[in-house]
């Protein structure tokens, strides 16, 4: 058994930190300073994992190897087993020409740019977000925008915005179910503060976007809609996070916003020209004004009508219990470890959900919308193959950031770090969702943010008698408003737009706003941490 020491350094705690921060320093360094592809950051910084793990640490090599290896395993499945067949659904409506005839039907919900940019970068953003993340929505939506004769910077912008209130639950909650493995937290836990932090961002990026898009007046103008849309959304996504499924609560949210959003009579009215010459400084694609078959606008629906029906099915009592016995829990071979106070810790033994998965389940609904628009049984292999490959660099990525975090975990270096930290005190709740957005801005990614940071805060939370789900979820959602100024999400919306070489200018216009809702995130976890919010907590 290989039991955990807190200051292996010279018998310091503040050393032995310093020490433990050296894999995190080296990623983070890599991706921000040297600018390195994260493909080739994650791997160095695994090794450095390593080392620090066998040699200051004392964690025979073995272990080390056998715990890189479940980080790993954990990142292929179920995290990147759920990435890709979200992304294989979207592909396929793009080989039939459905994502053109569904954005075709967004352009006709209402003739207002304002209005048209919340259904399109914020709802079907978010719908984007829930099934494939990883920067689909920023480029996808920044597109659409463009063709319906948005000026591309200002697509951009909007798009990147946008971009967070549904980012936690994104991937079929692949953010939050990473979150909850990587801390030994319980996912229901986790999920259900998340749910209790972020729809509270969904009530102002609305109004956010409308005076992006039309400043003052489109404020004045379409705030009803925006907060309509918002107020929606936030209640969509607290309710089924909170008491309904976790991997359900984006795609509930986008569709409840989009439905409320265009029930509200001024969404719907005829906006003045001079307004929409205003807005609309680009060039609108030719193709807005053909007519679909009511057919053919059913069918581009249909695949997120299948993934909700099918999500919906699995959570029905009965089959969620026959779904749960395909679930494989072994002990992982070459892993004994405890904790510093002897205790066996829970990573000795694996649990594989092989269908209760969101993976499998969206496979399922993959395989149907197959047969919906007609996808040869060939053609759809064919594009899962191709998403694969499509993903091949993200798959490296997040396999080796789960690996590195799965070594700091059980080597000890999270916990050290975490005590270390726990010295803030009372300042931990303000500086956790801090810790979540700088993760994010630097590595792009929610999931990888919480792999890296997650047990650092919940160990820093314990240590300083905060809730651990707390600051755990402050991490998630904190990391949410990093993703506008990553230089992935940035790199990703100037290729869509077509302002390659001019990531610094869109950086300079979102992160004002970036940094005023993380203030804003930090406030609220300040004051769930103490008597003002604390009723919000489960």
């Amino acid at each position: 058994m290989f039991v955990q020491q807190l200051d292996p350094v010279a018998d310091s705690l503040s050393l032995s930190a310093l020490v433990a921060t050296l894999p995190l320093v080296t990623v983070l360094v890599l991706l921000g300073g040297v600018r390195m592809r994260a493909h080739y950051a994650g791997p160095i910084g695994l090794v450095v994992a390593a080392l620090v793990a066998c040699l200051p640490y004392g964690m025979p090599v073995g272990q080390t190897v056998s715990s890189a290896a479940q980080g790993a395993l954990f990142g292929l499945f179920p995290i990147l087993w759920i990435v890709v067949n979200a992304l294989w659904v979207y592909r396929m409506t793009v080989r039939t020409d459905h994502f053109d005839v569904l954005r075709r039907s967004f352009g006709r919900l209402s003739d207002d740019p304002r209005v048209q940019a919340l259904v399109i970068a914020f709802c079907f953003g978010a719908l984007l977000e829930a099934l494939a993340g990883f920067g689909a929505p920023v480029a996808i939506c920044s597109v659409m925008l463009v063709a319906l004769g948005f000026d591309p910077v200002r697509a951009a912008v909007v798009a990147l915005v946008a971009n967070t209130a549904p980012v936690a639950f994104g991937a079929m909650a692949t953010p939050v179910v990473t979150l909850a493995q990587v801390t030994g937290l319980p996912l229901d836990s986790v999920a259900s503060v998340v749910g209790r932090q972020t729809p509270l961002l969904a009530l102002v990026v609305p109004l956010l976007l409308v005076a992006l898009v039309d400043g003052r007046r489109g404020l004045r103008e379409t705030w009803a809609p925006a907060l309509a849309c918002g107020v929606a959304f936030a209640i969509a996504q607290f309710t089924v996070s909170n008491y309904l499924s976790v991997q359900l609560a984006d795609i509930a949210a986008a569709l409840v916003g989009a439905a409320v959003l265009m029930a509200v009579p001024a969404a719907r009215r005829p906006v003045e020209e001079p307004v929409r010459a205003a807005v609309l400084t680009g060039v609108r694609s030719d193709d807005l004004d053909r007519e679909d078959p009511h057919r053919e606008v059913v069918r581009a629906y249909a695949p997120y009508a299948l993934i909700v029906a099918i999500f919906s099915i699995a959570q029905i009592g009965p089959v969620k219990d026959l779904l749960a016995k395909a679930t494989r829990t072994f002990d992982w071979p070459f892993l004994d470890v405890a904790d510093p106070d002897g205790k066996a810790v829970g990573a000795n033994v694996f649990s594989m959900p092989l269908i209760a998965t969101g993976g499998t389940l969206v496979l399922v609904a993959g395989v149907a919308t197959a047969a919906v628009l007609k996808v040869a049984a060939a053609d759809a292999l064919r594009e899962w193959v191709a998403t694969v490959r499509e993903l091949r660099h993200a798959i490296l990525t997040v396999t080796s950031v789960l690996a590195l975090a799965y070594v700091m975990n059980l080597s000890g270096q999270a916990a050290t770090i975490g005590h270390f930290v726990a010295a803030a005190g009372a300042g931990l709740a303000f500086l956790s969702p801090v810790l979540g957005w700088f993760g994010v801005a630097v590595s792009g990614s929610d999931t990888s943010a919480n792999a890296l940071f997650g047990a650092l805060q919940v160990t820093a939370a314990r240590e300083s008698g905060l809730s651990p789900d707390l600051l755990a979820a402050a991490n998630s959602s904190g990391g949410v408003l990093g993703k506008m100024i990553s230089p992935q999400n940035l790199t990703i919306a100037c290729a869509a737009v077509g302002l390659k070489g001019r990531e610094g200018d869109l950086l300079r216009k979102v992160l004002p706003w970036s940094l005023a809702l993380l203030l804003v995130m930090c406030l609220i976890v300040v004051a769930q941490s103490s008597f003002l919010l604390s009723w919000m907590l489960p």
